[in-house]
């Protein structure tokens, strides 16, 4: 099939606040060298180059009544109040708090729910994270409403998933500190101190796709994260490895469907890992022109209901009972 062309060019007064620095240099693309990952959008504008790109965003958004419904919606989750820690700390085993911990994530909203020990390198420059866990949450898409990406109607349903990813962080956190221990939630769009990715493939939520977001066995790639920070003791959930990253080598839907040519066909150096990732610098603009876009994750094969389980299937007949982890991640000039 030949590729689509795409004619989309960005908006002068848009390109006009674009830094000097490019946001793949700040991504780290291209190093060899382990690093944390630096801030650069979704948090305090301020405190990033492309700050006055993310304020331009939310200042051209505004006008559709879905998109602004949604945001309502959303902050009236992110005003509503945590439950304060107990005085008397509940002594449970980590067998008992995880399955408490999963229990009320699922009551909350939570589609999906793992835990992780935190790592030192998930936490962005400028920032600490004190706890030893982090409780994944994913909340999944309304397929009608994301496929029809990059229409406002897709982009009102991105904000309400955040919302409903806010509202169950807050759910767990609740849980944890009525039974006398702290406990800090934190759902997107706005970035905390930790990126989520990382710690969503270590608790099992999946592989990273070659858009750039994780692909689950069952939800595909159309879901939204949150997560809770916690000390209290808790039992790590394992990898998932299903041949999401194989199949990915494979297929270009996602590459072939995005507008501004943003989804590398290859895997690259990024802060000293070799993996998939997405042009920031072809992404942005349209992603700021086109609520926020998601047509990535709505073309995704996996994100077709019914579709994950068969291709599961597929790829355990193709590659035995699992994909060769090691073949999967070998890059350039390893051995």
């Amino acid at each position: 099939m030949p590729r689509p062309r795409h004619d989309f060019r960005p908006r002068p007064e848009q390109m006009a606040l674009w830094p000097t620095i490019s946001g793949n240099a700040v991504n780290g693309l291209g190093e060899r060298a382990p690093r944390r990952a630096s801030p650069i959008y979704w948090h305090e504008p301020d405190r990033t180059p492309h700050g006055p790109l993310q304020r331009w965003f939310y200042e051209n958004s505004f006008g559709d009544p879905q998109i602004a419904a949604a945001r309502a919606e959303r902050q009236a989750i992110l005003d509503s109040a945590l439950a304060p820690v107990a005085p008397e700390p509940a002594v449970l085993d980590a067998e008992q708090w995880t399955a408490g911990i999963k229990a009320a994530a699922l009551a909350g909203g939570a589609d999906i729910v793992g835990i992780t020990e935190m790592r030192p390198e998930w936490v962005f420059e400028g920032f600490e994270v004190g706890q030893r866990w982090i409780v994944m949450l994913g909340v999944a898409h309304d397929y009608a409403r994301i496929r029809t990406a990059p229409e406002p109607q897709a982009g009102a349903e991105v904000i309400r998933q955040y919302g409903r990813g806010n509202q169950a962080a807050k759910a767990v956190a609740s849980w944890i500190r009525e039974r006398g221990h702290d406990a800090h939630p934190h759902g997107g769009p706005m970035a905390g101190p930790v990126v989520l990715i990382p710690p969503a493939i270590a608790c099992g939520f999946g592989e990273l796709g070659k858009h750039g977001s994780i692909i689950h066995r069952r939800l595909g790639s159309s879901f939204r994260l949150a997560a809770v920070l916690t000390d209290v003791p808790l039992l790590a959930d394992a990898p998932d490895r299903f041949g999401a990253d194989a199949f990915c080598a494979r297929c270009r839907v996602c590459s072939d469907a995005c507008p501004p040519d943003a989804i590398l066909p290859d895997k690259q150096w990024v802060r000293g890992e070799f993996k998939w990732y997405v042009d920031f610098d072809r992404c942005l603009p349209y992603f700021n022109e086109h609520m926020g876009c998601a047509i990535c994750i709505a073309v995704c094969p996996w994100s077709r209901p019914g579709i994950a389980d068969n291709l599961v299937a597929k790829m355990a007949r193709r590659f035995g009972a699992a994909p060769d982890a090691a073949a999967a991640d070998r890059a350039p000039g390893r051995d």
